[in-house]
This record gives structure tokens, C-alpha cells and sequence, in this order.
């Protein structure tokens, strides 16, 4: 049985590029300011003159009132390099409604991708499931949009695999890096894959909700699990925290992260999270 689903309704391409545009724009990404000086497009300071410096960046106010030639200089764009993270497991592409957590993972991976871009970082995604998908950083806008159109069909039967995912990545990382994970965190060794990882790297984890996962108050439940077809007894108090007790793992780790529901907005916690994010790195925490 083919057990691969085509693009649903809500990751239809041409919505799916206007949505993504959409929050990429909404998001207005900055948390890498660069501490480095050059031919940037933000003025940073101005300096005394130094033979071979142009004409053109003379700061002539400056120069008029201390009576020395002095020059502008701009902030030059950190090319940091960022990673999106998604988890194509079985967990995150079944829910109770639509968007399901798979589909508003890939969403989101989308307008941070774009967003990334705006602030010339290379952008690479991996894949945190059974599909092989690594796609290193790049500032082609073609090479983003052909992983995030990749990630546009899923499958019902793939097994999640952060942890082994996070050390296959970890070698391949020469730099310091930005590492988005979104994912629904169900993967027992994402924790501490995760956290082996941000002790070289900057991770944040955007953690996937489905609204059943949060509306379940008490009782016993029988299902299916989603991805390895094991049946399982499990009282309803337990899964509805799972989100926030990974989280809260990964918060002692020194991860920021943010628990999404797939049923409400989305764009301004994560207008929040990215705004708290450059308030630490502008204190160099």
C-alpha cells in the first residue's frame, strides 16, 4: 500500500509561497546582528580616515565638527549559517483537524527559511524522520524553495529520529550555526541529541501541538501509535504535557524554545521568541 499522501490543501504551491512570504515578512528576523564591521547596508560608526578609503563613505558632519577627515563605516551582514529542522515522523502528519503539526511545521520552517535569507544567512534543512532529506546551507532562494517543495508531500509510516539525526549533523557543522527544530518532540533521545548540539550551536525548538494532545483531561485511552503501529494503554493527564516537559528539558539545556498549536496564531509568539532571542544575544548571553 502506498502510504504517500499528496500536497494537502493548505501546502497547495502557490499559497504555500504567499503564506510563507507572508510570515517571513511578519517575522522581520534579525537575531544574528553582526558584531563584525564593513560595506554593510547599516550605519554602525565613524572613524578617522586611512589612505585608500573611498571617497564616497567620508562622513562630512563628522569631519566638519572634529576637523579631521573621518569616514562611515556599516554593519556588515553575518552570514550565519541556519539549519531547519523538520520532523516528517507518522506523529506529526496524523491530528485530530487540519493543519496537522506536520503542516504547520513546514509552514513555519518556510517563513524562518525566508526570513533567514533577508538577512543574507545560508539556510539547509534535514530531515528529523525516515526520508533521507540534508540539504546544506545556501543563499540560493531556488535551492530553499526546492527542500521546502520536497517537504510539501509526506508519508503515514516514517519512525522519528532526532537523536541520530542531531549526531549525524553535529560533523558536518564547521561553524557556529543556527539550528531551528520543529518538531513534536516525541523522539525520547531528542533532548539529549538536542542538547549535545547546542553546547557548540545556537538551537531553538519550535514544538508541535495538535489540539487533542492539549484537550485531554483524564482516563484511560487505547490507540495505535502513529509511527511504529504498536497498540498502547495510556492515561489521557500524561500526553497533554509532553510538550511542555521537553520543552522545559530543553530550556534547562539553555535552548530557547516555543510550543505551537496547530489551532491558534502562531506568527506573534514567534514575533516574541525572535525578539527575545536578540535581546540575549545583545547582552551576549
Amino acid at each position: 500500500m502506498d502510504l504517500e499522501l499528496p500536497a494537502a490543501p493548505l501546502l497547495d504551491a502557490r499559497r504555500y509561497q504567499v503564506a510563507i512570504r507572508r510570515l517571513a515578512d511578519s517575522l522581520g528576523y534579525g537575531s544574528d546582528h553582526s558584531i563584525f564591521k564593513g560595506s554593510g547596508s547599516e550605519y554602525e560608526q565613524s572613524r578617522p580616515y586611512q589612505p585608500g578609503d573611498p571617497v564616497k563613505s567620508i562622513d562630512w558632519r563628522v569631519t566638519a565638527r572634529v576637523g579631521k577627515v573621518h569616514v562611515k563605516e556599516y554593519e556588515a551582514p553575518r552570514r550565519i549559517p541556519a539549519w531547519m529542522l523538520v520532523d516528517t515522523s507518522a506523529s506529526m502528519t496524523t491530528g485530530s483537524r487540519q493543519p496537522t503539526k506536520y503542516e504547520t511545521a513546514v509552514g513555519i520552517a518556510g517563513g524562518l527559511a525566508l526570513a533567514c535569507l533577508d538577512r543574507a544567512s545560508p539556510v539547509g534543512c534535514l530531515g528529523v524522520g525516515g526520508r533521507s532529506l540534508l540539504v546544506r546551507p545556501s543563499l540560493s532562494r531556488l535551492a530553499v524553495l526546492g527542500w521546502l517543495h520536497k517537504l510539501r508531500r509526506h508519508r503515514l509510516d516514517e519512525p522519528t529520529a532526532i537523536g541520530p539525526a542531531a549526531a549525524l549533523l553535529e560533523p558536518l557543522l564547521a561553524e557556529r550555526s543556527l539550528i531551528f527544530i520543529l518538531s513534536d518532540l516525541h523522539d525520547p533521545d531528542a533532548v539529549t541529541g538536542l542538547t549535545r548540539l547546542a553546547a557548540r550551536h545556537d538551537l531553538c525548538a519550535i514544538v508541535l501541538r495538535d489540539p487533542a494532545e492539549r484537550g485531554l483531561r483524564a482516563g484511560f485511552i487505547r490507540g495505535r501509535e502513529a509511527e511504529t503501529g504498536r497498540s498502547i494503554t495510556t492515561r489521557g493527564r500524561l500526553h497533554p504535557r509532553l510538550a511542555e516537559e521537553r520543552l522545559a528539558a530543553l530550556t534547562a539545556a539553555r535552548i530557547d524554545g516555543l510550543v505551537v498549536d496547530t489551532d491558534r496564531p502562531y506568527a506573534a509568539p514567534l514575533r516574541l521568541l525572535l525578539a527575545r532571542r536578540r535581546r540575549l544575544d545583545a547582552r551576549g548571553l
